[in-house]
């Protein structure tokens, strides 16, 4: 029997953060419990009220945020304030799989425009690796706008 696995960051801005790897995952901000929320419904302030209605301080209102897949393949991530910065490199990253089943020219031209895309969104290329065959089909190493590195492979 498998089990099942959640992703955890530390965060500054857990909410910010779930907002930026939803982006990337093509995941989604799920509603708090008694919520049902409607194409185009704000997941942010159905959590607003709900934490209202059930006392949560307001200064603990940001202090946690999950994403889901939408089709309920991926794991669930969450997200968690914490008040240290990062200051070394990640034990754990994830690879984000941008170019699957492309070879070459071609896998590095989409991962190049998958870059791009991320760091419109707040993420920050650090190194692209080139194709070596058999071993290294090429990757892009990149940080998350709170420092944690992850791969476009």
């Amino acid at each position: 029997m498998s089990l099942d696995v959640q992703v955890t960051f530390d965060a500054h801005d857990p909410p910010a953060l779930a907002d930026f790897w939803a982006a990337v995952l093509g995941y989604e901000v799920p509603g708090p419990p008694d919520a049902q929320l409607g194409p185009g419904d704000d997941p942010w302030a159905a959590w607003d009220d709900f934490l209202e209605r059930v006392g949560v301080p307001p200064a603990l209102r940001r202090s946690k945020a999950a994403i889901e897949d939408p089709q309920g393949r991926g794991p669930r991530v969450f997200f968690q304030q914490v008040p240290e910065d990062k200051v070394a490199k990640n034990r754990v990253h994830l690879d984000v799989r941008a170019a699957p089943g492309l070879e070459g020219d071609e896998r590095m031209a989409a991962l190049e425009r998958a870059c791009e895309r991320l760091v419109a969104l707040g993420a920050e290329r650090v190194r692209r690796f080139e194709p070596a065959p058999p071993m290294e089909s090429g990757f892009i190493v990149m940080r998350d706008p709170e420092g944690n590195e992850f791969c476009l492979d």
